[in-house]
């Protein structure tokens, strides 16, 4: 007799999303493996509930919660994982479309490996290129001071795909989509709640990682990721919270190694690119209001 499949429990957490939405949670109803699936709601007022509502009357497997307020991205994710029960936790964002046997070929992964493990995807936008944030390393606190004005220059964090190798360990995995043992998440105490938005991805990992966790993307998964649909009307709030983010995994990772000038110094060049990329933000947010 075989075993049964093991079962996933997928969180979404939404807000201003319906573009995406009914199409993410169409993909999520059928996908193979998916036991249950937990939308949490951050305020949306763009008709996202309605949608997610549908769904739920349709599907069992579906429930969701309405947060009045907006209280993060991590703070979510863990509401959603503690309404689940599922021995697999999935977190999926609006904004990504899955294929049948995504979850599978995850979980297949995950069974070959030794111990625990936190994976991701191959991710790519609609035109087939690929997403740069699915492997990342650590953020590089020395090369900020070197050039903190750098704003817009690529993505230093990304890591180039390995090519042949099936399932490829990084530092971390794009909060997008990842897969991990319900008692890896629970002994790791969750999200940290303090990430507003970004970076909370990073320290998940890291914190994985130094648990003895394999972290690692699937090069043999791919997933469509539309980017950031719910974020572009709001370009200054997403890159305020990215940087705050950032200065906050600092100082937990990084900061008590560190001596005071290192960390003013830091502080600084965190502040000094947020405040190089206003520009780019203006011009961003004068398109969004000229459409």
């Amino acid at each position: 007799m075989s075993r049964p499949a093991p079962a996933v429990a997928v969180v979404v957490v939404s807000h201003e999303s319906a573009d995406t939405i009914d199409a993410c949670l169409r993909r999520l109803r059928a996908a193979s493996g998916v036991a249950e699936i937990r939308v949490v709601d951050n305020a949306s007022s763009d008709g996202t509930v309605a949608i997610v509502q549908r769904h739920a009357l349709a599907d069992g497997r579906l429930r969701f919660i309405a947060n009045p307020d907006n209280p993060g991205f991590g703070s979510a994710c863990n509401q959603g994982a503690s309404a689940s029960t599922a021995p697999w936790l999935a977190f999926v964002n609006p904004d990504c479309l899955v294929e049948p046997g995504t979850f599978d070929a995850l979980l297949a992964h995950a069974e070959a490996a030794e111990g625990w493990i936190l994976l991701g995807a191959d991710l790519v936008d609609g035109s087939g290129a690929r997403d740069g944030a699915a492997r990342r390393s650590d953020p590089d606190f020395a090369a900020m001071l070197r050039g903190p004005l750098r704003a817009g220059r690529g993505r230093p964090l990304d890591v180039p795909l390995a090519h042949g190798l099936a399932l490829q360990p990084v530092d971390a995995v794009s909060g997008a989509l990842m897969l991990l043992p319900r008692g890896l998440f629970e002994d790791l105490g969750g999200f940290d709640p303090g990430y507003r938005l970004h970076a909370e991805d990073l320290d998940l990992c890291r914190r994985a990682r130094i648990a003895g966790a394999l972290v690692a993307v699937a090069n043999d998964v791919t997933v469509l990721h539309l980017r950031g649909m719910s974020s572009r009307s709001r370009p200054f709030f997403v890159e305020w919270h990215k940087h705050r983010g950032l200065w906050r995994y600092f100082r937990r990772f990084e900061a008590p190694d560190r001596g005071m000038l290192v960390r003013a110094c830091v502080w600084c060049a965190v502040w000094a690119h947020w405040l190089a990329g206003l520009p780019r933000l203006v011009l961003a947010s004068l398109r969004n209001a000229a459409r």
